[in-house]
């Protein structure tokens, strides 16, 4: 059985393309971009690995996402965060720090063309688990 990801989005063009190139660096799982607006709290609960992205801090279309993490244990998920902003990636920690998920290390993208080894190690990291800049 494969396993589940999720990538939620705030659904602006930047993060919308970043993530589709997270979603190409995740062969042979099943993967499912959402937006904000339209994720249900059940994709989350079946999902093995979630991704979180937004363009600026604190999207209104994330006001249910950050409800519902600060109410469920999510301690047996991995997740990542990516943005175009520093700010953003930091929000987008905040949120997840109340449900326990194992949260890699923010993607902070700085360019529209993102390096592939680099977006492939870093994805890499998230699906292992691994904490931190190593």
């Amino acid at each position: 059985m494969s396993k589940k990801v999720l990538i939620i989005t705030d659904e602006t063009e930047s993060i919308k393309s970043i993530a589709r190139h997270i979603s190409d660096e995740l062969t042979g799982l099943k993967v499912k971009i959402c937006s904000a607006k339209e994720f249900d709290g059940t994709d989350i609960l079946s999902a093995d690995i979630f991704f979180l992205g937004c363009e600026k801090p604190s999207p209104k279309s994330f006001s249910y996402l950050e409800d519902l993490l600060s109410h469920i244990n999510l301690a047996s998920r991995k997740c990542g965060v990516f943005s175009v902003k520093e700010k953003s990636y930091e929000y987008l920690c905040g949120i997840v720090k109340d449900c326990d998920a194992d949260l890699g290390y923010p993607l902070h993208v700085v360019s529209e063309k993102i390096p592939r080894p680099a977006l492939k190690k870093w994805v890499q990291s998230i699906v292992a688990g691994k904490i931190g800049n190593d």
